[in-house]
């Protein structure tokens, strides 16, 4: 979680210089929907992302220098450097993609998911979508077929409380989401998105039913993004003390007192992570400014097979 905190306060700082080609959306704050449920994933497990995925992309393992090369348009990068920010795919993690149309990796994960069953091993396949997704069509037929498939899949919702700038209680309607899955006869539960250890307790059955061939699982992770929409958003629409109390709950600093308070971790050693954190991210910026951007021959590079 310190490693995405860090790096997105990175990209942050690039973008506003001017460093970032384009838009870039920011994860902090929703660490622990990431690191919670990417924990209990092997190599092989499947994931689909969404515009916000930093997060999701360094939780499955993607490398630190190549993800940075990529967002800055360098092509060193995941994607030679073409595809930015929205279009991280990194197939060595199952990684099956960022994407900036809202619920696109949902079919994604659901066909991942298909391929895993048909397969017949114990792949399992995480949809990663925010709030805005809730109210997608597809969305419903995928948990429909999902549902009678019977797909080793799990769809995660990052309910952060916003769809771009607008709260989720002005757009979706039903008194509470979580029965969009239960609608499906889908085990469907919510969850605190600001806890790591309640996100992974929660995912934990979840993910082994569907390994077990008993279908898909359906999470809400009630969570916050602590930016706006984009870097460049005032978030003139957020509450002052509605943002201060989801503070409060910091995923990163809750962790770090339940592993002071059990004697896990000392503070010696948490700041000794942060300091490595940042060595690592200073060195990542710095090889990826340093690499060349693409070439106009790196064009038809990976379109065909």
């Amino acid at each position: 979680m310190q490693l995405i905190r860090a790096f997105e306060e990175q990209v942050r700082n690039l973008s506003s210089g001017g460093a970032v080609p384009g838009l870039v959306h920011l994860c902090a704050g929703q660490e622990a929907v990431a690191v919670g449920i990417c924990s209990l994933l092997g190599l092989d497990d499947m994931i689909a992302s969404n515009h916000r995925g930093h997060g999701h992309c360094l939780a499955k393992g993607a490398d630190v220098a190549r993800l940075m090369a990529e967002i800055l348009g360098r092509r060193i990068g995941y994607s030679l450097g073409r595809g930015g920010s929205l279009h991280i795919f990194d197939a060595a993690n199952g990684n099956l993609g960022t994407t900036g149309i809202v619920g696109g990796g949902i079919p994604l994960a659901a066909g991942a998911a298909l391929s895993a069953k048909r397969r017949g091993c114990r792949q399992v396949a995480v949809a990663f979508f925010g709030d805005g997704a809730l109210n997608q069509g597809l969305l419903f037929e995928v948990m429909n077929m999902a549902a009678i498939w019977r797909l080793p899949a799990l769809f995660v919702c990052e309910n952060n409380g916003f769809g771009e700038f607008t709260a989720i209680e002005d757009v979706t309607a039903g008194p509470d989401p979580i029965a969009r899955g239960r609608a499906f006869g889908i085990p469907s539960e919510t969850v605190d998105g600001m806890d790591v250890l309640a996100v992974r307790a929660a995912a934990l059955p979840a993910l082994e039913r569907a390994r077990d061939g008993g279908g898909p699982g359906f999470l809400i992770c009630n969570t916050y993004r602590y930016g706006g929409h984009h870097v460049g958003d005032k978030q003139d629409y957020k509450d002052d003390a509605d943002a201060k109390a989801w503070h409060l709950k910091d995923p990163i600093e809750r962790l770090g007192r339940r592993l002071l308070d059990s004697g896990l971790a000392s503070a010696a050693a948490i700041a000794t992570l942060k300091r490595e954190i940042d060595e690592e991210l200073r060195t990542a910026v710095e090889l990826a400014k340093a690499a060349p951007a693409p070439a106009a021959n790196d064009l038809g590079v990976h379109l065909y097979a």
